[in-house]
């Protein structure tokens, strides 16, 4: 082995220079030993990542259970701030040192106000100046006396302030002036973003509260940020006459933005077509560069850079959606990231442990009262004197007192300013906290739904105040139109429609079977000119003739309300977004060819609500039913997936989909349909190419060189089993109305379960046990009920008495036909797909299978359901669950058809789906 010989050092050799000199830093990190928390100031990104990531964790963490009482994600992340700083986790020994050395505040200082930055210029563009112009009488009685009042309460109050802890150490020589005002400001403002959330969260947007607090809350936002504008700029001016060249050059500047850069940016943004198409990637950066250039300048000129982000966001365009497609490009980063780590920076300079003397709780208490009074009466009183009842009035002073992060935000600049001390600046975080907090559940307690049900139905003059009906007098009640209402009340005259955009081609073929032909057919058109000269020729006298209401349908369409402010800015302007929606406007032209009366309407609300929202709109429309289309794609949002192919357990698993069925079904009193596509109206589905590519929007969605080809008979045929029950009897009556289309044909088919255990000697129990369930008469009971056979007579002089009576005109088209079932499900999917395969044959525009939910939902039908799919080897889809068993046996056979399942209104009146006369004739 050779031997290792130390080298020699001479003199003037560079090796023995390099080696003699001090050696490179590690490289290899904790393999090395080296310590990642330690601060490095060549690289501070190490222990910038940790701090991040502990305060983004926590902050969601401290989120979920505020969240479940309905508190906005501020709460969170300012209570994270406490907890992080001195006031708890600082009191761990050598806690801040590792995690948060002051050497490395700097760094965390630069993220997060860069945050800030790019969070108040979001804050500006969610302001929209029309709701502000088109409610400006309200607005400014609201928003001046719910300024007016806590300005004033806040100046008196400082004035103890300033003389208990002025002498506190770290704090710049100001006049009681500039400190009065600053603390006005502190006490009057109110946090518009924070506000939005929670009118979103508790459905205000729309109602007259919401109106009356979003356009105050405009006014107030603006108002307020001005007047913190020149409280710092008096602050950091040396002398009177250099603060009020900084107002003077603020306002030169404000009108700069409007006259002069405005025009250009909304000149650049037309060019471009970003108002459009949304904003291309060349104006986002030119949108960011603009909002650094304006905090620079703001800036520089001795007012806070934040101030020039949000006048940038103040002039950005909301037309054509252009504020909520910019939010949607910037607002993750900025909400997720951003301003936690601002909110953390802000809990380490409160210090709850400060607060140690009685005088000191003395003043939080005073700062509290004099936030939440002020704020409460004078909104109260403003919104009282507009005419807005007691509840509403308080309800409007409540949500008028929120903090929030805005007040945080007017604090910190108050701390860097040295105007507050630490002490006093955890003081009014206490506040901010208070009062956010409890505006939700106030808000929840003085404005409850029943309420604003009640005070709805009394201003559309249904009830009186103390919530009688105002029914209308009998007597002058003409006893023709009792007798046609009464004659079409099981009619669906009023539909509900729940759109979703990959359903609408089914929807549109299917709403279209219920439309009807107006008497005479289309008339030509005669000029105005001439039609004044036939006028004398038309017959006088009163026309007899009794027209049937049309049907109506109303459309509603539900996008999901999520944490990000584009969502609540989509709700705020959501006149804008019903008018604009691709989806409701093809459903406005569908209505117009199909001469079918239609409106539509877009809701954005959280996926919890979509049952609850679209049973109170069935409700608010007066609906007879209600036309559920399941997902095809799986999935309760409506996201872009178009090009990827679902499999049936995928589309019917146990997830959001299923729930919001099942949720639906369980609370609406309204009749339902739920309706489940397979190629109706529709072009086939084509089989697979054997040779495939990668999967990628190209490859799968391409249909170059394949023609579509047009469907020339258009006829539809349609398979109803009919077992008995208040569900299948409103499926039966559904069928009939769908028949009255020419091109509807239609199998009533009578599984008759009873007869064949009778034949077979089954004993008959006197003792009823649910005879309102057909499907307990299988052939797995042996005991049949006097119940049982009761209502199996009922369903049965039913069903004779529909066919008995049908008009001459849809003989041809239905045809009655009865089993005696051995087996109720395999006779039942036999004839289906028998049925089906005829109609296959035929070349129809598409099948449909109706089904009344009820049909074996207790159990009785279970057992054979299993046992088919077993043999067939097909998967139970438990999604399915909650359209009852029948439905679920046809899901799991791949029955080549579409399904509606029917389900039975609830209660009386009007849109209960009654089920007509006991022996079914009224039906026809």
């Amino acid at each position: 082995m050779a031997n290792i010989i130390p080298s020699t050092t001479m003199p003037g050799n560079p090796t023995s220079t390099a080696a003699s000199g001090p050696r490179a830093a590690h490289q290899a990190g904790i393999l090395e030993g080296s310590n990642p928390s330690k601060y490095d100031s060549k690289n501070p990104i190490i222990i910038f990542i940790i701090q991040a990531g502990i305060i983004i964790i926590f902050c969601r963490i401290l989120h979920f259970p505020l969240s479940k009482i309905r508190q906005p994600r501020v709460i969170a992340e300012i209570i994270g701030g406490i907890l992080l700083g001195p006031s708890v986790f600082g009191r761990i020994p050598g806690f801040t040192d590792a995690i948060f050395p002051s050497a490395s505040i700097p760094t965390l200082s630069l993220a997060a106000n860069l945050g800030l930055v790019l969070f108040l210029f979001l804050v500006g563009l969610e302001v929209d100046m029309r709701l502000l112009v088109s409610n400006w009488r309200i607005a400014l009685s609201v928003g001046a006396a719910g300024m007016a009042l806590p300005f004033g309460l806040g100046c008196a109050i400082a004035y103890g302030l300033y003389h208990t802890f002025r002498e506190e150490s770290g704090l710049v020589p100001i006049s009681f002036g500039t400190y009065m005002l600053f603390v006005g400001v502190a006490m009057a403002i109110t946090a518009f973003p924070v506000l939005c959330r929670i009118l979103t969260e508790l459905k205000l947007l729309q109602d007259r509260v919401g109106v009356v607090v979003l356009s105050a809350g405009v006014g107030n936002d603006v108002i307020g940020w001005i007047l913190l504008a020149l409280c710092v700029a008096l602050v950091n001016a040396g002398s009177g006459i250099t603060a009020l060249y900084v107002l003077l050059t603020c306002i030169a500047y404000v009108l700069f933005l409007v006259y002069a850069i405005r025009p250009l940016f909304l000149w650049a943004l037309r060019k471009s077509g970003s108002i459009q198409n949304g904003p291309t990637q060349s104006m986002v950066g030119l949108t960011i560069l603009m909002i650094l250039a304006s905090a620079f300048f703001t800036g520089i000129i001795g007012v806070h850079p934040i101030f020039g982000a949000f006048l940038i966001g103040l002039i950005c365009p909301h037309d054509g959606g252009f504020a909520i497609k910019l939010t949607e490009k910037i607002e993750d980063l900025v909400t997720v990231f951003f301003l936690p780590l601002y909110f953390a920076l802000s809990g380490l300079s409160t210090n709850i442990g400060l607060l140690d003397t009685g005088i000191t709780w003395a003043y939080v208490v005073g700062v509290i009262a004099v936030a939440f009074v002020g704020k409460f009466v004078g909104g109260t009183i403003a919104a009282r004197m507009c005419k807005m009842v007691w509840r509403e009035s308080f309800t409007v002073g409540v949500m008028m007192s929120c903090k929030g992060l805005v007040e945080l935000i007017v604090l910190n600049i108050g701390l860097q300013a040295k105007i507050l001390s630490q002490r006093t600046f955890t003081i009014f975080v206490v506040m901010a906290l208070v009062t956010t907090f409890a505006t939700t559940p106030l808000t929840q307690a003085l404005y409850p739904p029943w309420y604003r049900k009640k005070l709805a139905a009394w201003r559309r003059g249904d009830i009186d105040w103390d919530g009688n009906d105002l029914e209308r007098d009998s007597a002058s009640v003409d006893t023709h139109t009792v007798a046609a209402e009464k004659q079409h009340a099981s009619e669906v005259r009023r539909l509900l429609v729940y759109l979703r955009l990959e359903s609408l081609p089914s929807l549109f073929a299917f709403v279209s079977l219920l439309a009807e032909d107006r008497p005479g057919g289309p008339s030509s058109r005669v000029h105005p000119s001439r039609t004044i000269a036939k006028a004398d020729d038309r017959p006088q006298g009163k026309d007899s003739t009794i027209h049937e209401r049309p049907l109506q349908v109303h459309g509603l369409r539900m996008l999901e309300l999520t944490d990000r402010l584009s969502s609540v800015m989509k709700d705020s302007e959501i006149g804008d977004v019903s008018t604009k929606d691709p989806v409701v406007n093809s459903f406005h032209s569908f209505g117009q060819l199909k001469n079918l009366a239609v409106s539509g309407d877009v809701e954005i609300v959280p996926e919890g609500s979509y049952a609850d929202v679209l049973s109170r709109s069935a409700v608010e429309q007066g609906s007879d039913m209600v036309l559920l289309p399941w997902s095809e794609d799986g999935s309760l949002s409506e996201t872009d997936n178009t090009t990827i192919e679902h499999s049936k357990q995928h589309i019917f698993e146990d997830g959001p989909q299923s729930q919001f069925m099942a949720s639906f079904l369980n609370k609406s009193s309204c009749q339902t349909a739920v309706f489940i596509n397979n190629g109706f109206g529709s072009q086939a589905k084509r089989e697979p190419r054997v040779l495939t590519q990668a999967k990628s929007r190209i490859s799968l969605g391409s249909t170059h060189g394949l023609p579509s080809v047009a469907v020339i008979d258009r006829h539809h045929h349609v398979f109803l089993p009919f077992y008995g029950g208040p569900d299948d009897r409103a499926a039966m009556r559904f069928v009939l109305r769908l028949a009255r289309n020419p091109s509807v044909t239609a199998t009533i088919f009578f599984v008759n379960i009873l007869d064949p255990l009778l034949k077979r000697g089954s004993s008959v129990e006197p003792t009823p046990n649910n005879p309102s369930d057909p499907s307990s008469l299988t052939t797995a009971r042996t005991d049949i009920t006097e119940a049982q056979i009761t209502f199996y007579e009922q369903e049965k002089a039913f069903w004779l008495g529909v066919r008995d009576a049908l008009p001459p005109d849809l003989a041809p088209r239905v045809l009655f036909d009865t089993v005696l079932a051995d087996k109720p499900l395999h006779d039942t999917l036999a004839r289906a797909q028998a049925e089906m395969a005829s109609s296959a044959a035929a070349h129809s525009a598409g099948d449909l299978i109706v089904l009344g939910r009820g049909s074996g939902s207790v159990g009785g039908f279970r057992a054979e359901m299993l046992g088919l799919l077993k043999q067939a080897r097909k998967t139970k889809c438990t999604g399915s669950q909650c359209l009852g068993e029948v439905a679920q046996m046809f899901i799991g056979m791949e029955v080549e058809a579409s399904l509606l399942v029917v389900r039975a209104g609830r209660g009386h009146g009007h849109g209960s789906g009654g089920e007509g006369g006991e022996d079914g004739r009224e039906y026809v």
